[in-house]
């Protein structure tokens, strides 16, 4: 029959088979999934929410989506499941995929099951080789969580090569946006027009990457910071991994990551199972900000979200380098206390024989040579001083010169006699092997527990290449053993925080932040440069996770010389400190550094729970963050100049989400200075000291900024008057 000869009446409409649709809605979101009569269930929705589906709906929602034959195509309609492959009739990248003795891994499922509440769907199955449970949870925020499990069920060996979450998006997405970036300009943006076909961004890196997507998201025609639907995925896995996205003459487009497996790498016993990671789906009908705002919350409601004020840190890296004395670093704790300090972080360089990068990892005893009464007396000096003490450590690594690598060869995941290529002088120990593991938990465990030490940065130093473990690929099981180590250390020692550190951004994921505090997001301490690397980690993370340090003067990363006032409000928008030799600086420099951390200790509290925006001002030399408060009561925005503007008069700022109906006083906020100007006037109201309008006039007037200078900043409060 030719396509124009096909039967297209009513009568030819074949009788629905009995399904069941499952529904999970929470803020604004849903994910409509429908069983089969045979096989896995398929997601006909996942976007706005759709409301309740009654039982007479189901019918007509099947008729309403049911999939027609299209031409040069499968006889019968096929469905995309939630876990697709060929034998489904999807062409794609499979979402499963392996062998058993050299036969493809396409399960036949049956036996299928779903369960569901309003938050959360459990689908179980089973086939001839293994057994199936994925869970689909949806929480108060609207992120969607997706989980596969697979168990080899029978006697044969099942070489598992993937297992990936899936799932449909709109049909208007036109655009795929995502992040990429190296050391020290990590999280940086890049958009291209969609393509057709199947198309996987891979990371072999064995640790997320400076370079890592952090989010894939798909938009619809010119999504922006404010506006648009999009639908982005996350993987919260701290190594390998796949983002992917499938569009197909054939099907709707689709969206998913997974842990890229390398061959051998992960191989099922009978019995044995595997977790794939968690794959996070975030929707959003107010662009990118509306998607961030989603996964802020979504964060804050974690049970081990930080639920203290976040601390002014000093950490001494650049203030000192390897260059440990008691008396200049007591000095160093002595001002820092001074300016309103209350966490002091000893970065590398305390431990046996530590004086450069070359040697020393992995003997993690304090050095005599240099601390020949040990860290008792900067620690007792620290406390005293009112701070909290944390340290460095690399607990991962190992130095070629170092007792341990001489004591136990074995323990390497990189064998040198392989010819494996250091990368700044060290290897890597294999945290899946246990006796390393007990090992390094143990000499942490001394030291931490002798000093009572409330904070650990916890570093990465380079990529892992070439690992082997127990005879096969070493990634799965090496990242596995990292959280299991920093699980166990934290259960010795509940009181600890943990900053996941990797050459500074390299380890900036959810699976790393299910056990750490908060992350340091570059190296550079630039604050130009951190301009943008952290206006990206917000994308995923809200401030308080954000590790943001006011450096020195002169980078020592870029060379570039900015002023003390843009490096404090660059840093004042995150988990905020220093990392600079303050016992350096002039009288005028330390008065106007009490005066941040006084800022920033009060106003803290807004910015590590309001929801955070960032504001298109028509100028893009400009870059400007907001953080409004929950109630709307109140506001801090930062705007920041990079580069000179197209106009030489100085923009509006419009400020959105305060309440239209309310009155608020802007002002300059006290404890930074405000930047002189490139206006030979500046704008009236910044004469008078503060202007009071409507928040409704605050979004759609706006009030003339003055004309910043490249590498100058001014930040502004709004406080409601009533």
């Amino acid at each position: 029959m030719s396509i124009v000869e096909r039967d297209t009446t009513a009568a030819a409409v074949p009788a629905l088979p009995a399904r069941r649709v499952h529904v999970l809605r929470a803020a604004g979101v849903s994910l409509v999934l429908v069983t089969a009569a045979d096989g896995l269930p398929e997601v006909l929705h996942w976007g706005r929410d759709v409301g309740p589906v009654d039982v007479a709906d189901t019918d007509e929602l099947l008729l309403a989506l049911g999939r027609p034959i299209s031409p040069s195509a499968f006889d019968a309609p096929w469905p995309l499941t939630v876990l697709p492959t060929e034998r489904d009739g999807w062409e794609g990248r499979p979402a499963i995929a392996g062998h058993v003795e050299g036969l493809p891994l396409v399960p036949r499922w049956r036996d299928v099951e779903v369960t569901s509440t309003s938050r959360e769907a459990v689908v179980t199955a089973d086939s001839e080789e293994l057994a199936l449970r994925s869970v689909f949870a949806l929480d108060d925020a609207g992120v969607l969580r997706v989980r596969h499990t697979v168990t080899n069920r029978g006697v044969r060996a099942v070489h598992l090569q993937a297992l990936e979450a899936v799932l449909p998006v709109g049909e208007r997405v036109s655009e795929v946006f995502d992040l990429a970036g190296r050391w020290t300009r990590e999280r940086t943006p890049q958009r291209r027009a969609l393509p057709q076909g199947s198309h996987a961004r891979e990371s072999r890196r064995g640790r997320t990457g400076h370079d890592a997507p952090t989010l894939l998201v798909l938009g619809t025609p010119g999504f922006d910071d404010a506006s648009g639907e999009v639908w982005a995925v996350h993987l919260a896995w701290s190594a390998d991994s796949v983002h992917r996205h499938d569009v197909l003459a054939e099907a709707r487009p689709v969206l998913g990551a997974g842990e890229l497996l390398r061959a051998g790498e992960v191989v099922l016993g009978a019995g044995e199972d595997f977790t794939a990671p968690d794959a996070v789906f975030v929707w959003s009908d107010e662009g990118l900000d509306g998607m961030s705002a989603r996964l802020h919350d979504s964060l804050r409601a974690r049970p081990g979200h930080p639920n203290r004020p976040r601390p002014v840190v000093l950490n001494t890296w650049e203030a000192v380098y390897y260059r440990q004395e008691l008396a200049p670093l007591v000095a160093l704790a002595e001002t820092a206390a001074d300016i309103g300090v209350e966490r002091f972080v000893l970065d590398d360089g305390w431990f046996l024989g530590r004086r450069s990068d070359d040697t020393s990892l992995g003997d993690w005893r304090v050095d005599p040579s240099v601390w020949p009464d040990g860290l008792r007396p900067l620690v007792d000096r620290v406390r005293d001083l009112g701070m909290e003490f944390g340290l460095w450590f690399e607990p991962e690594m190992v130095s070629p010169v170092s007792e341990l690598a001489v004591a136990h060869p074995e323990w390497l995941l990189q064998r040198p006699d392989d010819d494996v290529r250091t990368w700044r002088n060290q290897y890597v120990l294999d945290m899946a092997n246990p006796l390393a593991r007990a090992f390094v938990l143990e000499s942490m465990s001394a030291v931490i527990g002798e000093h009572h030490v409330d904070f650990v940065k916890w570093d990465m130093n380079r990529d892992i290449v070439h690992a082997v473990h127990a005879g096969r690929a070493g990634v799965d099981a090496h990242t596995r053993g990292v959280y299991a180590l920093m699980d166990s250390l934290r259960a010795r020692h509940p009181w600890l925080e943990i900053e996941a550190c990797a050459s500074g951004g390299g380890r900036v994921d959810l699976g790393v932040l299910e056990r750490t505090d908060r992350v340091w997001p570059s190296d550079t301490n630039d604050a130009m440069e951190r301009l943008a690397i952290q206006r990206w980690t917000e994308a995923l993370l809200p401030l308080e996770l954000i590790g943001a340090h006011v450096g020195p003067e002169v980078s020592h990363t870029t060379g570039r010389h900015l002023d003390l006032d843009f490096r404090m409000a660059v840093s004042l928008f995150g988990s905020a400190g220093l990392e600079t030799d303050v016992t350096r600086l002039t009288a005028e420099q330390l008065d106007r550094l009490r005066a941040w951390t006084t800022l920033y200790k009060r106003v803290r509290g807004l910015l590590h729970t309001g929801r955070l925006r960032h504001l298109d001002l028509g100028d893009p030399g400009l870059a400007t963050t907001s953080v409004v408060s929950v109630d709307r009561g109140s506001a801090l925005v930062r705007v920041a100049r990079t580069v000179t503007g197209p106009q030489s008069l100085a923009v509006p700022l419009r400020v959105r989400g305060l309440d239209r109906a309310r009155r608020y006083r802007m002002a300059p906020a006290a404890g930074l200075g405000v930047p002189h100007g490139l206006d030979m006037v500046p704008p009236p109201w910044l004469g008078r000291g503060y202007l009071e309008l409507s928040g409704a006039v605050f979004e759609d007037v706006g009030a003339r900024l003055p004309m910043l200078a490249p590498g100058t900043a001014i930040v502004l409060e709004f406080t409601a008057l009533d």
